[in-house]
């Protein structure tokens, strides 16, 4: 990532707003937005196995599903480059194979750490997970606020957006699907 090419770009955007980036309170602003670029776009240029060393293990028994609720996210919308986040809660039937529960987690923020949709981190969420473990089936839930209609646009504040997705078991076993949204609904209720 080009740091010094960040910073030019926020002292000119200053400037265009009719700020003075000389002024004490911003003479700073362009280095910290350019290592908050750094750290919320971390993911570019990446690839899923540089972000986590995502070792799988074999199981003998495998449980019906395995399921980590409401793991929070950041990340920042494409169209406006403004914050959206929230909560991400993703589920897999094994085959024969699991993943370490830490690693969905940090699976979430390597989808997450670059501009992007909520629906292509919905997708892009089930897409790897079915690329690490081949399971029998996933789930993707994503709960999240958009600042580019908070902030801008309609003004809507607290306004949830929902997605999801689902793949193998989770399509052809309605008693399941309805397990896992049964499961983030109620646990969502509780927060």
């Amino acid at each position: 990532m080009d740091l010094a090419r960040i910073e030019a770009a926020v002292r000119e955007i200053l400037l265009a707003v009719g700020e003075d980036p000389t002024r004490e309170g911003l003479q700073e602003t362009p280095a910290r937005v350019a290592r908050m670029y750094s750290e919320v776009f971390a993911s570019l240029g990446k690839q899923a196995e540089e972000v986590a060393n995502y070792k799988t293990f074999h199981v003998e028994e495998r449980p019906e599903m395995v399921l980590v609720q409401d793991i929070p996210f950041y990340s920042m919308c494409e169209h406006h480059l403004l914050p959206f986040f929230g909560v991400i809660s993703l589920a897999y039937v094994p085959n024969d194979r699991v993943i370490g529960l830490s690693k969905i987690p940090r699976l979430v923020d390597y989808v997450t750490k670059k501009p992007g949709m909520q629906e292509r981190v919905t997708t892009e969420l089930l897409a790897e997970l079915d690329r690490l473990l081949a399971p029998a089936g996933v789930a993707v839930s994503v709960a999240a606020r958009h600042m580019c209609m908070e902030m801008r646009g309609v003004h809507k504040t607290g306004q949830f957006t929902y997605t999801s997705k689902f793949s193998g078991q989770f399509t052809t076993q309605e008693a399941l699907r309805q397990e896992f949204l049964q499961q983030v609904r109620t646990h969502h209720d509780q927060l």
